[in-house]
């Protein structure tokens, strides 16, 4: 039994201005598989208007209607959807099912050093977009300004090609210790490539202290600044900058342990809130209701909400945790954002789920993780303002996908610039979070209100126009 490689995932591009684009795929089933195919559609900022799933717990046929961009890389996504898909090969075994099977092997974590001669707005969220382009996942970043307006990022990231290859595709050529130079956008791209990458690094343990010679480096200058200027600025300082640069990799890579007690009390809460408190909240009440009565193999549940940005990702990632597999799934959205799920489950022992503990706390996670997907607040650090964004973190260990350049690009259309960067993951109530802190620039003042920042993150994280 088995399908074609080339119709395992199949693209229909919409062929008319509002159409949607149809996403096929056709593939053996494993416990988890449409929070991964959400959460790759999810990466290449695509929205799903609406999605059938079926599946007999051997095979599955799922369809997805989304809509497309102008410079969505189509032929890419389709090569992202297969590599998450299980192979077609291995249906007489269903080694799949093995959790063994599913932890891949953790990526190479690379460092990136970017440093420009002077700051801009907007320049942080350039960057992001430039890494995103080139499938390169941030894992941590340290952002830091110097009183003379002097930036130094350092970006932890992982590839999810081949860095050689990406760099080639732009220009470059590099080899053993090769250095060449090329344009990628706006930016001057210089390449140095010393040595292998990072020990990889594990979920709970930091990663290992900086070492010269442990480095893939992509050193970034902005196009307007003189990259000679650059070069003789570091070689004058180069032993200061080796000394500073040191502590701050070590202290990026281990991520900070502290944060504010307002933030972990409030927005780490995993109750449903009684009144509005600060984070993200939905404008209207979510449904979740469970039925037993319709199906004698399977339970029902219905969910009614808004829509958001990563919605189908957010309820699928949740059932995933859980260990319940879908064998038929039904969502719509309407344009006025509404959406209706339907949802036939089973537990991963093949049995409806009677327990009514178990439905009363799985509808009350839908309905937080629906409510509130990410968490936010804008808050004091000194006499500074600080930005805080959470989002839960897979118990793959899988964050969720483009938060940071969602944040910049938030901040970006504010005309608000952004001094530091820290983000880290944290364990807080027995679950992992990844936590991203962001130390505003205010200069001679912010150009909004808190209020503003907050509400304008808010909008560009959840999709609201």
């Amino acid at each position: 039994m088995g399908v074609l490689h080339e119709d395992v995932v199949v693209i229909s591009q919409a062929e008319k201005p509002g159409e949607l684009t149809v996403i096929t795929v056709n593939c053996p089933d494993k416990t988890g598989l449409g929070c991964d195919l959400c959460r790759v559609i999810l990466l290449f900022g695509l929205s799903i208007c609406r999605e059938d799933a079926q599946t007999d717990g051997k095979w599955c046929y799922l369809v997805f209607w989304v809509v497309g961009k102008p410079n969505t890389r189509w032929n890419l996504l389709k090569m992202r959807l297969l590599e998450v898909c299980p192979s077609y090969f291995s249906t007489s075994e269903f080694d799949y099912y093995k959790p063994e099977n599913q932890q891949p092997k953790p990526p190479d974590v690379f460092l990136l050093k970017f440093w420009c001669s002077y700051d801009r707005e907007g320049l942080l969220h350039d960057v992001t977009e430039v890494l995103w382009e080139l499938e390169l996942t941030i894992k941590r970043v340290k952002v830091s300004t110097a009183p003379d307006g002097r930036v130094l990022d350092l970006f932890f990231i992982t590839d999810n090609s081949v860095i050689f290859l990406i760099i080639c595709s732009y220009g470059c050529f590099t080899q053993g210790k090769t250095k060449a130079n090329c344009n990628m956008k706006n930016h001057t791209v210089k390449t140095s490539v010393l040595s292998h990458p990072f020990i990889p690094a594990t979920m709970h343990a930091p990663a290992p202290p900086f070492h010269s010679e442990v480095i893939n480096d992509i050193r970034f200058a902005c196009q307007s600044s003189d990259v000679k200027d650059v070069e003789e600025m570091t070689n004058d300082y180069h032993w200061i900058f080796q000394h500073w640069l040191k502590n701050k990799v070590t202290a990026c890579s281990q991520g900070s342990s502290f944060l504010p007690p307002a933030f972990t009390e409030d927005m780490f809460n995993l109750e449903l809130p009684n009144k509005h408190r600060s984070g993200f909240l939905a404008p209207s009440p979510v449904s979740v209701t469970v039925d037993n009565t319709l199906s004698p193999s399977h339970t029902l549940v219905q969910i009614l909400c808004n829509d958001h940005k990563g919605l189908i990702y957010d309820i699928m990632r949740t059932l995933k945790d859980y260990h319940i597999q879908i064998s038929y799934g039904r969502f719509f959205a309407n344009r006025k954002g509404n959406c209706e799920v339907d949802l036939f489950l089973m537990q991963a022992d093949g049995k409806k789920i009677v327990d009514p503990n178990k439905q009363n706390a799985l509808c009350s996670r839908l309905r937080m993780e629906l409510l509130r997907p990410v968490r936010l607040a804008v808050v004091s650090r000194g006499p500074d303002t600080e930005l805080l964004v959470a989002n839960p973190v897979e118990l793959s260990g899988r964050g969720r996908p483009l938060v940071f350049h969602d944040i910049t690009l938030a901040l970006k259309t504010l005309n608000t610039c952004i001094f530091s960067v820290e983000i880290g993951r944290h364990m807080i109530h027995d679950r992992e979070w990844e936590v991203y802190r962001i130390l505003l620039d205010e200069g001679d003042g912010l150009p909004v209100s808190r209020n503003k920042i907050e509400e304008g993150v808010r909008k560009v994280l959840m999709g609201w126009d």
